[in-house]
């Protein structure tokens, strides 16, 4: 599984969003994009799921150029996303929920019934809560079925966008520990958060988005140590909140 973005241009109305950028995520990964606010890093995981529109480049995912595949097709050929925000419906089940995550997806009954036991081992705290409302479950719940139904349709990539966000310190440290878990049995991850320390920590490689343009692309431990991304990012003058 390899995903190259190359020299990827967005537009929002007049504004140019992504100005030319070029990501590559290599299997096995976890990658993560850092920046400040109306950085971009959003759109880029929306325009490599399909709901954004790609003004010019490419998106090539195992060699295949995707640019102008639905979001469906994306999916059927494994890329999944835990959306900012969660996305979860308030008024299904958990069970529900996971269950909208194979809509999409292709394959045998069989591999469906695997699907789950397989979610409810990352997170038993939805097994627990598999008959209640979706809207009634904490944040950091919610963030766990968000990514769990992602799961549900067997990626080779996932991209998780700000699975902190709003998150207690405790639930945080667990919910990067279930993703480091997602990455050691065989899914790639792209990842944008919030936690520059924890993304950074967590991931191989890293890259630097500022107003639309990859500004660093580096190991991430050794981004854990760039004065500019310390000041930026990681120190007390740090941003608290990004896109």
């Amino acid at each position: 599984m390899n995903l190259e973005i190359e020299n990827l241009e967005v537009y929002y109305g007049k504004i140019k969003a992504l100005k030319g950028i070029s990501v590559s995520v290599k299997q096995g990964e976890i990658v993560t994009l850092i920046g400040a606010n109306g950085a971009g890093k959003t759109t880029t995981l929306k325009t490599i799921s399909g709901l954004r529109e790609v003004t010019s480049g490419k998106i090539i995912f195992n060699g295949q150029d995707i640019s102008s595949l639905s979001v469906h097709a994306r999916v059927e050929l494994g890329i999944s996303q835990a959306p900012e925000g969660r996305g979860i419906f308030p008024g299904m089940s958990v069970l529900e929920n996971l269950e909208m995550g194979k809509f999409f997806r292709k394959g045998r009954k069989s591999e469906f019934k695997e699907d789950l036991p397989r979610v409810y081992e990352l997170f038993p705290r939805l097994k627990e809560r598999a008959k209640q409302m979706g809207g009634t479950l904490s944040g950091g719940e919610q963030q766990m079925l968000a990514i769990g139904r992602a799961l549900m349709a067997r990626p080779k990539l996932l991209l998780l966008d700000e699975p902190s966000m709003g998150l207690a310190p405790q639930m945080i440290a667990n919910i990067f520990s279930i993703i480091t878990e997602i990455n050691k049995q065989g899914v790639t991850i792209l990842l944008v958060e919030q936690n520059a320390q924890q993304a950074l920590t967590r991931a191989h490689r890293a890259y630097v988005l500022e107003t639309g343009s990859i500004t660093k692309e580096a190991k991430a431990k050794d981004l854990l140590n760039d004065p500019h991304v310390k000041s930026a990012y990681l120190g007390t003058g740090a941003h608290e909140v990004f896109d």
